[in-house]
């Protein structure tokens, strides 16, 4: 399964400890991310996006806990990995972008200081060449005035300076892969499109792969080359992200596309009105039997409600775990 993978996910689980009973936030994921290449993961919010990249970078904490399953990095267990070990990796060879990053950055240091820590923990630079280095990390990611803008505090900067913050951060060290969880939340449509482009070319020129988190289905499409749909914490379908948007499979992922805001003449003929899915993304803790997605589909069967699919290839490529695909 690992083939030449960067990044190889086999059958990942994740509990949720809860009165005495754990339950799986997320069961049997599995992808593969080669390098420099972008896979994107989309669905709702509540779906284990966030936290099966918590998993990645060993940063899961109490309820949560990893239950089955293995993590491979470049061919490496890293699932049980030592704190000490995993540090290594950490912000070095794999680095994330945090979805907030006001409660990522610590408020009371100097944004440099907090850049120029990466240089000194992982690749053993002086403070006084680390310091030099972070003025040239915030160059890298257009911060403006970088000189006098590594004394500043997290407070002082706009959302989006933060983000770029965030971002020199995660790619000081040229990581191989970095996991970006949300990175333009609560940015407006220009500065959103200034963050993506710095991912993305940064991604290009040092080969670094992502892991493109979101529920903006827009961003996926702009910046992926394959998705991944997850939905209570199973992936119910994986493609080329051409194929999902132009021909989806999963009837969840179907609902995802057709409730795409349209453009044009299309939108302005009143025919076409935003479409919903119905109900909500159910607790970990009240998962239904069957497919997870059944009571908010319209084409489910007996069958839906009383076994779980397995997954299932596609015969253009990719997998889809449903019943009654396509």
């Amino acid at each position: 399964m690992t083939g030449d993978a960067l990044l190889t996910v086999d059958r990942l689980r994740i509990d949720l400890a809860f009165g005495g009973t754990r339950y799986p936030a997320v069961k049997d994921v599995s992808f593969t991310i080669g390098a420099g290449e972008t896979l994107g993961l989309v669905g709702e919010s509540g779906c284990g996006k966030s936290i099966t990249a918590l998993a990645l970078i060993g940063l899961l904490r109490r309820p949560l806990g990893i239950g089955g399953g293995r993590i491979l990095f470049k061919g490496r267990e890293i699932q049980n990995l030592p704190e000490a070990e995993m540090r290594k990796l950490r912000g070095n060879r794999i680095s994330m972008i945090f979805q907030e990053p006001m409660t990522a950055l610590n408020p009371l240091s100097p944004i440099g200081r907090q850049i120029a820590e990466m240089f000194v923990l992982h690749q053993g630079a002086t403070w006084h060449e680390a310091e030099r280095r972070a003025v040239d990390a915030l160059a890298s990611v257009r911060v403006p005035a970088p000189d006098r803008r590594v004394k500043d505090y997290p407070h002082q900067l706009s959302g989006g300076m933060r983000q770029r913050v965030m971002i020199a951060i995660a790619l000081a060290c040229d990581p191989d892969l970095l996991l970006a969880d949300e990175p333009t939340t609560a940015l407006d449509v220009t500065v959103q499109a200034e963050i993506l482009e710095l991912i993305r070319e940064r991604s290009a020129a040092q080969g670094t792969a992502v892991l493109m988190i979101s529920h903006d289905l827009g961003l996926i499409a702009n910046m992926c080359a394959r998705v991944g749909v997850m939905y209570a914490g199973r992936l119910v379908e994986q493609r080329a992200a051409e194929e999902v948007f132009r021909s989806p499979s999963h009837p969840y992922t179907s609902g995802l596309v057709a409730s795409l805001p349209l453009l044009g003449a299309r939108a302005r003929d009143g025919q076409h009105r935003l479409k919903e899915i119905p109900g909500v993304v159910p607790a970990v803790t009240a998962f239904p039997a069957g497919c997870r997605f059944n009571p908010r589909c319209q084409a489910r069967t007996e069958i839906c409600v009383e076994v779980d699919p397995e997954e299932t290839p596609l015969p253009h490529g990719g997998l889809v775990r449903c019943h009654h695909h396509g």
